[in-house]
């Protein structure tokens, strides 16, 4: 996720949006003189039987690397499914927020993880269906009722200050409703593990981590808030793997994997509107 994926500048994040547009921009220009120039990306998968897939390895809980030095996550074993599907050898590429469209434009990757889907991203990219959830929610200790926003009534919240959590959050509290802020989510997160808080404000992922690190504080998700669940990223113009990629998350949520993988990473089920 947090902002949801590693930290960009605004600068950077234009920098490089602007990369990979010219990027998609040449690679039009080529193939119009050169009818050969494009080739389809399912058929070299097929081909070579192996497909790159480009994964964060410092987001936990999506992708990480785990005790035994082996990437771990719930992006990782997204991955092993889709490589599976297409009959295909997983080469995990590691990215960055600030090279991975790039590596995608330069076929360095055939396709993306953990991508949210924005205006400004689907003028360069196309999208799979959402295979994963990411939202901000709200957090506390299973013992304190909280099912709504009418219950952060007269609850002290922890938030990072100026974030997507304290805007969110801000706007559906009730005015006695204590949103106490924090110069860092770090801050946010001390201050709810110590009881300093009665709830905290984070993203999923955070929020997963916490529950699987702190049970001795005995949390749980209360109600969640806003949402931008992550998509499978793809070059312009790949029709055919798009849509071996569609049939392959479908086919996941209806018998039941995408669920367990979730069950397994987020601790939480697979929203049912996702």
């Amino acid at each position: 996720m947090n902002q949801k994926k590693p930290v960009q500048s605004t600068a950077r994040r234009a920098f490089a949006t602007l990369a990979a547009a010219l990027a998609f921009t040449a690679a039009g220009a080529l193939s119009a003189f050169s009818p050969a120039a494009h080739a389809d990306a399912l058929d070299n998968i097929a081909k070579t039987g192996t497909v790159r897939i480009g994964v964060f390895m410092d987001y936990p809980p999506f992708g990480s690397i785990g005790p035994d030095m082996k990437p771990m996550g719930y992006d990782i074993d997204v991955a092993n499914l889709i490589g599976k599907a297409l009959n295909a050898k997983v080469e995990l590429v590691q990215v960055t927020g600030d090279n991975r469209m790039a590596y995608l434009a330069d076929h360095k990757a055939d396709m993306l993880l953990s991508v949210g889907q924005t205006p400004e991203r689907e003028k360069v990219i196309d999208f799979s269906q959402p295979y994963a959830p990411y939202y901000l929610a709200v957090f506390g200790p299973k013992a304190l009722t909280v099912k709504n926003a009418a219950d952060l009534a007269g609850k002290s919240i922890s938030v990072a200050r100026g974030t997507l959590e304290d805007l969110s959050v801000s706007k559906i509290a009730p005015p006695t409703a204590n949103i106490k802020r924090f110069d860092d989510p770090n801050g946010a997160i001390s201050a709810f593990i110590s009881g300093q808080v009665q709830l905290m404000v984070v993203g999923n992922d955070v929020g997963a981590t916490i529950l699987a690190r702190h049970p001795a504080n005995d949390p749980e998700q209360k109600f969640s808030l806003f949402s931008s669940p992550d998509h499978v990223g793809l070059n312009k113009n790949e029709p055919r793997l798009k849509q071996k990629i569609d049939e392959t998350i479908a086919r996941a949520r209806s018998d039941g994997t995408m669920n367990a993988i979730s069950q397994k990473w987020l601790r939480a089920p697979l929203p049912a509107d996702l």
